[in-house]
């Protein structure tokens, strides 16, 4: 196996361990374990679980980040088209018994990881916000939209929202948790209204 293959396994298994258990919870030795390797082939690639959790946010932001320019730069979606493209991930995490958001996870923890991966976070949070401020500011300036408030302000509720809402299914096993409010969503923004 190349070496950036086993870097990815190594990523990859992190990013589950941090989505279903988090940070805190997550050791070198869970990796080795679920990669089939030893604790000194992640040293190799990662020197620390710091360095290495730094790397999965900022993979898991880069990732989102390019979907979302992906969506911006594609002349066939609606914004409709764009807003039901960022639920689909939601819906996915939505669809496991434990898995949520990585950044949703981390949230929670915020205040117990190192100054690299908090920033990290906070671009990731920054970034989705932006990108819906500016879905729903020219759905509403093609008429598509209907804003209760200043689409900043709209999309800080949005992204707040859903992230919210795929805790709460996590806590409760219910799905409904997450398509009541992507439901309340799309009503709210409807121009017609409910």
């Amino acid at each position: 196996m190349t070496a950036p293959d086993r870097r990815n396994q190594i990523l990859d298994a992190a990013q589950e361990l941090i989505q279903t258990r988090g940070y805190s919870a997550m050791s070198f030795q869970d990796i080795a374990l679920k990669v089939g390797i030893r604790k000194p082939s992640i040293v190799h690639h990662f020197p620390s679980k710091n360095a290495l959790g730094e790397a999965v946010v900022r993979r898991y932001r880069e990732t989102f980040a390019a979907v979302l320019a992906g969506v911006d730069a594609d002349p066939d979606k609606t914004v409709w088209d764009a807003l039901e493209i960022y639920f689909g991930p939601y819906l996915d995490f939505a669809g496991t018994p434990d898995k949520v958001c990585l950044c949703g996870a981390l949230a929670g923890e915020a205040m117990a990881l190192p100054v690299e991966m908090r920033h990290e976070l906070a671009l990731f949070f920054e970034g989705h916000e932006r990108w819906l401020e500016g879905i729903l500011r020219r759905g509403a300036d093609a008429g598509l939209f209907r804003l209760a408030d200043r689409p900043d302000k709209m999309a800080r509720f949005l992204f707040c929202a859903l992230q919210g809402a795929l805790l709460a299914k996590r806590a409760t096993g219910d799905l409904q948790q997450l398509t009541d409010v992507m439901d309340t969503i799309r009503a709210t923004l409807r121009p017609g209204g409910a």
